[in-house]
């Protein structure tokens, strides 16, 4: 495979080609062509970056990336019921809607999803950081032009936290732990509060981090090595009624199980870790719910209504914004967690 640099100017090359290009895209007359004006780069774009994969989904060939973006429609079909002019946040998901998951409602556990900026099938499927996209009138999701876009850009992360918290259940008064206080963590954080938890503790190792979790609704933030601290959460059996585990580190994830009270749940979010050592006993004997929680059905339309109405403000997480030809720059930012929690860039 070829290194990680030569595939990143091999990524870099084609996200240019394509925006100094746009009058070789081509689309067809039920796809929707949208001037892209912004988009944030996530975990999987930082991989790709850095290792030329994200987890089992390896680089063959150049891919574009990005799957957290904004725009306005330039040409939409007639029948369609959207418009030129109109601002869009876009859903990267394109499930197959054929299969048994997708027709039981379970889309985003589809076989053979599309996610753009995704390398996971090959072909690859190209994301947004590019002037021009090409998508389904299902991916678009209107919102009002009175609404920053760099709010809207935001859809898809929070989108996530969204159906984390409903795998989680009723959170009203629920004592909550959230650990892992990057972007995913502060916007779980922000839909738990919005959705009634009692009282939210975050813990994360940055004391940045911190500071973002208590910015976004966090009760209390907590640094997790701190013994003297977080003793006290084991005593009688557990202290919370819910955790979501949004960092994937080995060592936060044994530790819900003890953090947690008995006939509680465990959400967990983040993804890293292989393999591990887990306490499967005292799971077992204090009958806690363990549910994997993975991308969004349809939370991404409620995500972008929350943010549009205000509901939830994530702007205290954007950290830099950088044009499109910075790309570089952009990603070396946000691949720097001691500088940055969420990187946009911002295109012509």
């Amino acid at each position: 495979m070829q290194n990680s640099k030569a595939i990143l100017a091999s990524v870099v090359s084609a996200a240019h080609q394509v925006s100094n290009e746009t009058r070789s895209l081509t689309w067809d007359d039920h796809q929707v062509l949208v001037k892209v004006e912004r988009g944030g780069i996530c975990g999987s774009d930082i991989h790709y970056y850095q290792h030329g994969r994200a987890g089992m989904s390896v680089l063959k060939q150049p891919l574009i990336l990005g799957h957290e973006f904004v725009g306005r429609i330039e040409q939409a079909p007639l029948d369609s019921g959207l418009h030129a002019g109109q601002c869009v946040a876009i859903n990267p998901s394109q499930p197959c809607n054929r299969c048994v998951l997708c027709l039981e409602g379970k889309q985003n556990l589809c076989r053979t999803m599309k996610f753009m900026g995704s390398a996971q099938f090959f072909p690859h499927v190209n994301g947004g950081f590019a002037s021009y996209v090409a998508v389904s009138p299902a991916q678009c999701i209107p919102f009002s032009d009175h609404v920053d876009p760099k709010v809207v850009a935001f859809a898809e992360p929070l989108a996530v936290a969204l159906h984390a918290i409903h795998q989680a259940g009723d959170l009203v008064g629920k004592k909550v732990l959230v650990t892992g206080s990057g972007p995913i963590g502060c916007l779980v954080i922000a839909a738990a509060l919005a959705a009634g938890a009692g009282e939210i503790v975050a813990t994360d190792m940055s004391a940045r981090c911190r500071e973002l979790a208590l910015e976004m609704g966090a009760t209390r933030a907590i640094d997790p090595t701190d013994s003297a601290l977080t003793a006290g959460w084991q005593e009688d059996g557990g202290y919370f009624d819910l955790c979501f585990e949004a960092s994937g580190a080995p060592a936060a994830i044994a530790s819900t199980v003890g953090f947690t009270r008995p006939k509680g749940r465990i959400v967990q979010l983040g993804m890293g870790a292989a393999s591990l050592d887990f306490p499967l006993g005292p799971l077992l004997v204090k009958e806690i719910t363990l549910a994997g929680s993975f991308r969004f059905i349809d939370e991404f339309r409620l995500a972008v209504q929350w943010l549009e109405s205000g509901r939830i403000n994530p702007l205290p997480l954007l950290s830099a914004e950088f044009s499109q030809q910075q790309i570089v720059e952009a990603l070396e930012m946000a691949a720097d967690k001691s500088r940055a929690a969420k990187v946009q860039v911002v295109f012509a």
